[in-house]
């Protein structure tokens, strides 16, 4: 009977922890679907592509989560600050007026440096046109 028990509360604990770890994964995934779409414009000397300007609020303590693009990204700093890990390369954590960029397919992470304060940036993308909003960034396998 005692051994019953432990393997029950072996389970459950496993099982809280399995869920705490996917309840953290979906939000970072959430993260990745936030902003809002500030322009879109045409790329004329590249038919069927198109840039796109989005504004991205990353919450107190929030990551994005490993991720890449469809194809390159500028990304501007306006409040906060944010560590940007990308794959093979040291962290940076970069402040209000510095930047970063991301070419496609490159694996990175954004951290928000911040446990109390909203980062926001500007997003520049360059993707195909009429490609959604959550389909700009996409969580790394």
């Amino acid at each position: 009977m005692k051994r019953i028990n432990f393997l029950v509360g072996v389970t459950l604990a496993v099982c809280v922890v399995l869920g705490l770890l996917g309840s953290r994964m979906l939000s970072a995934q959430d993260n990745l679907k936030g902003g809002t779409v500030v322009q879109r414009t045409e790329l004329k000397g590249a038919p069927g592509w198109e840039a796109i300007l989005v504004e991205r609020i990353l919450p107190p303590g929030a990551e994005s989560g490993k991720h890449t693009q469809s194809g390159n990204e500028i990304v501007y700093i306006q409040e906060g600050s944010v560590i940007f890990e990308a794959q093979g390369k040291p962290a940076v954590t970069l402040k209000p007026g510095e930047a970063f960029t991301t070419v496609a397919g490159e694996v990175h992470n954004v951290k928000n440096a911040s446990s109390s304060a909203p980062a926001k940036a500007l997003a520049f993308y360059v993707a195909k046109k009429g490609a959604r909003l959550e389909d700009l960034s996409v969580p790394a396998k």
